[in-house]
């Protein structure tokens, strides 16, 4: 069974990379963001709080997002294992997870780190509004989002390193070799 997360920068290539690491190990790939913008698009409760916050750049309040993931794990298509993407990004959330997977008797397997540079990262972002109209990507919000992650986030890699469960991935480059370096590692762990 794996049980993995995928963290990084705004901008770093985390679901596109969660989407080919799902299809190629057969597991499901879980996105925060993804749930929030599906309740966003369908103006739910939750989404209609949630978007107050996305669009100002900031994270959903713990409260939220940990209740939305500790319901996501209890679903049956995770027991072959998982990859979450865009949680935990604090350390609280980290706790929380903890608690989580201990409750069933599981741990994180490996935690894949995609690294780039933030003035990369801003072309990048910016160059994706433009394609998709997302309203959480003009040059302000997004520096914005990049230092929250460097103040709040960076946090969670920490603890993750401390565990000796921490991958750093080059996440600059074209996609299938960025995919690449990320099997690579997954493999590395899987040897240990």
């Amino acid at each position: 069974m794996t049980r993995m997360l995928i963290v990084g920068p705004p901008g770093s290539g985390k679901g596109t990379q969660a989407e080919r690491i799902s299809d190629r190990l057969g597991i499901v790939a879980i996105s925060t963001g993804d749930i929030f913008r599906a309740n966003v698009k369908g103006e739910t409760p939750l989404g209609l709080e949630a978007k107050k916050y996305i669009d100002a750049g900031d994270y959903v309040p713990d409260s939220v997002t940990n209740k939305m993931v500790r319901d996501r794990l209890q679903q049956d298509d995770v027991q072959q294992g998982f990859l979450l993407d865009g949680y935990p990004r604090t350390s609280a959330q980290v706790d929380e997870l903890d608690d989580i997977l201990t409750a069933e008797g599981e741990k994180l397997d490996v935690v894949l780190q995609l690294t780039a540079d933030d003035e990369e990262l801003v072309k990048r972002l910016l160059g994706r509004a433009k394609e998709s109209g997302r309203s959480d990507d003009d040059e302000k919000v997004i520096r914005h989002r990049l230092n929250l992650y460097h103040t709040q986030t960076e946090v969670v890699v920490t603890r993750y390193a401390e565990q000796g469960i921490l991958a750093r991935v080059d996440g600059i480059g074209a996609i299938d070799e960025v995919t690449e370096r990320i099997m690579t590692a997954i493999d590395a762990f899987a040897a240990k």
